[in-house]
C-alpha cells in the first residue's frame, strides 16, 4: 500500500469511527466532498495543509493520526 492509500485509509477509518459521512467531514474541513472521496481512495496527493484541515476536522491530533498500525511499515 502506498502512502496516499495509507493516509486515505486512516482518514476513512477515523471518519467511520466518528460516524461522519464524507460530506460532513468535507464541510467541517472546508473541502469539497469529491476531494475527500479521492483522498480516501488514494487517488489524490494530499497537501499537508489539507491533511491538517482533515485531521483537525476529525478532532484527532496529528501524532494520534499517524500513531496507527496503518503506518507501521513506513
Amino acid at each position: 500500500m502506498n502512502i496516499k492509500a495509507k493516509v486515505g485509509h486512516r482518514i476513512k477509518q477515523v471518519r467511520a469511527e466518528l460516524g461522519l459521512t464524507q460530506e460532513a467531514l468535507a464541510n467541517k474541513a472546508d473541502l469539497d466532498r469529491t476531494y475527500v472521496t479521492d483522498v480516501e481512495n488514494g487517488r489524490r496527493n494530499i497537501s499537508i495543509v489539507n491533511l491538517e484541515k482533515l485531521i483537525h476536522a476529525l478532532n484527532i491530533s496529528i501524532s494520534d493520526f499517524f500513531n496507527s498500525s496503518t503506518f507501521l511499515d513506513l
